[in-house]
């Protein structure tokens, strides 16, 4: 099977790539597909597949209420009220279908029928949510570490004691979710504020993954120190400082260049 290249700009994508994409019968190779879905299209075609069109109308009324309509408000829209629908009629093959769907967005709405579900504690969202952090697709695994952000917060010490055995994980993105969810400032989401002002909270996170060898993973590590920088500058450069002793790695050097870049200006 020949590996699909997506188009550089919205315009360039095929006519028939973006219906089969609105479909949700493939799945979006880069973020200007993600972007070009029309979410509430992809929606409409699920629900006519499997018979719940009876959910299509409150679901748009909640898309039609929310103050801005991005890509990732829209995202979280229909994934909370699909859970909340789905809950209301028992409808647990619904979900099933979502979580293995082929189309990514799909499965993005997925991860909120776990990080809006509050009869899950932390540990068991935190279990649930891992297969959406191993996702394959970019998207999925974004998607999964904002839907249980608040969670993660509103439980931390718990969250940090679970993620912490999850940086030995073979899987690079879900090494890479420990510390994504954890950034003190984040993208997209609202800062963990503890974390800004002590981040030696994360330190059983940070540790384990200074020297580890994914670059997606070194990103990760030196964008959550970067973070940290903006509040916490003498903490960031000290442990960067430690490290630059204790690990001479290339993996090391690259995390303390990224994670010292704001204040290196």
């Amino acid at each position: 099977m020949i590996k699909r290249k997506g188009a550089r700009s919205t315009k360039e994508i095929p006519a028939e790539i973006l219906q089969q994409l609105n479909a949700g019968q493939i799945e979006t190779v880069n973020l200007v597909e993600w972007l070009a879905v029309d979410q509430k299209l992809l929606l409409e075609n699920l629900l006519k597949n499997n018979d719940r069109t009876a959910y299509l109308e409150t679901i748009l009324a909640k898309i039609d209420q929310l103050k801005k309509q991005t890509v990732n408000t829209i995202n979280e829209a229909i994934g909370t009220t699909l859970f909340q629908l789905a809950t209301e009629n028992n409808d647990r093959s619904f979900l099933a279908i979502m979580s293995n769907h082929n189309a990514d967005l799909v499965r993005c709405w997925a991860t909120y029928t776990i990080g809006k579900n509050e009869h899950l504690n932390i540990a068991d969202s935190l279990q649930q949510i891992q297969p959406f952090a191993a996702d394959k697709h970019f998207g999925v695994r974004e998607i999964a570490w904002m839907a249980v952000r608040q969670k993660i917060a509103a439980n931390l010490p718990e969250s940090i004691r679970i993620l912490t055995s999850w940086t030995s994980n073979h899987d690079e993105n879900i090494r890479r979710f420990t510390t994504e969810s954890t950034r003190p400032r984040g993208v997209w989401c609202e800062h963990i504020e503890p974390l800004k002002r002590n981040p030696g909270l994360s330190l059983p996170i940070l540790e384990p993954l200074r020297s580890d060898s994914a670059k997606y993973v070194q990103d990760s590590v030196g964008n959550w120190l970067n973070d940290a920088s903006k509040s916490q500058p003498e903490f960031v450069q000290e442990l960067c400082r430690k490290w630059e002793v204790e690990s001479n790695t290339p993996a090391t050097r690259y995390i303390v260049k990224k994670a010292l870049r704001t204040l290196n200006k």
